[in-house]
């Protein structure tokens, strides 16, 4: 999927939902532990449910991984299922990924080739080289980590380096990057006051949200900041909408609250539109 296509899903559900995928066995409905795929029919139900209100899904890595080589399995079948029943969705794999370009390459290889995501998260800290392998691939995604939403965040992120704050010049260096059009970049909501400062710096590339909703970043204040002439934004809420219900009727639940967001988000592109 390129930019344009996600533009054109955003302008047509007039929604810039994400909904994360990160799916605890100790937290999902006890009736689907008796499942033999409980986390793949958790995500199936809840993708159903809210794949007209949101144009990406984001399952963390790290949630997979933690259940083995079943854990990948789920995934595996979560992201055809996605891939196979609504092509059109924008898919993102949290991996956080970021090594030497051998290895990078082998991981952009994992998540681009073997399992199709549109685009993967990568940390900056190793520089260009770790960065570029991904970038190399055509028609996909790299989203870096630019200023993210966690409390130790500004331990090195808000260091000055060059009487500019760390982040800046990581959002500054990436643009000199080979294929750097292929750049979205990680903006915590719960920084929302940082988004005007960079907007200055990456004025046309997409951001990813996270934060909104349990962890307390507010919509409207992002988007007074971080909304572009395209949107120009990918929020994300995980908690807030998968683990809105915990019966049977769990996925209504998820689709309740996803519309909620998907509601104020279509006020809020209307009132852009409309000057």
């Amino acid at each position: 999927m390129n930019k344009q296509e996600l533009i054109a899903q955003i302008q047509q559900k007039k929604s810039f939902l994400c909904i994360g995928l990160d799916v605890d066995l100790a937290k999902i409905p006890t009736h689907l532990l008796a499942e033999k795929d409980p986390i793949f029919e958790f995500n199936k139900q809840l993708i159903d449910a809210t794949h007209h209100l949101t144009v990406a899904y984001k399952p963390n890595i790290a949630f997979y991984e933690a259940y083995g080589l079943k854990g990948w399995q789920s995934l595996e079948k979560t992201i055809h299922y996605l891939n196979t029943n609504y092509p059109e969705i924008f898919t993102i794999a949290d991996a956080k990924r970021g090594d030497i370009g051998n290895t990078s390459t082998m991981y952009a290889k994992a998540f681009f080739e073997d399992l199709n995501f549109d685009s993967v998260t990568v940390a900056p800290y190793m520089g260009s080289d770790s960065v570029e392998p991904f970038l190399a691939f055509q028609n996909k995604i790299t989203i870096l980590l630019a200023l993210t939403s966690n409390k130790g965040g500004l331990d090195f992120q808000g260091l000055k380096i060059k009487n500019n704050e760390l982040y800046k010049e990581v959002l500054k260096t990436a643009l000199t990057w080979k294929n750097s059009e292929n750049l979205m970049f990680v903006v915590g909501a719960t920084k929302a006051e940082y988004f005007s400062e960079i907007r200055k710096i990456v004025p046309n590339h997409f951001l990813l949200v996270p934060g909104v909703g349990a962890q307390g970043g507010n919509l409207q204040d992002v988007c007074n900041y971080g909304l572009n002439k395209d949107c120009g934004l990918l929020i994300n809420s995980s908690r807030g909408i998968i683990y809105a219900g915990n019966d049977e009727n769990f996925a209504k639940s998820a689709q309740n609250e996803a519309l909620k967001l998907q509601q104020q988000m279509e006020v809020i592109l209307t009132k852009k539109s409309q000057g």
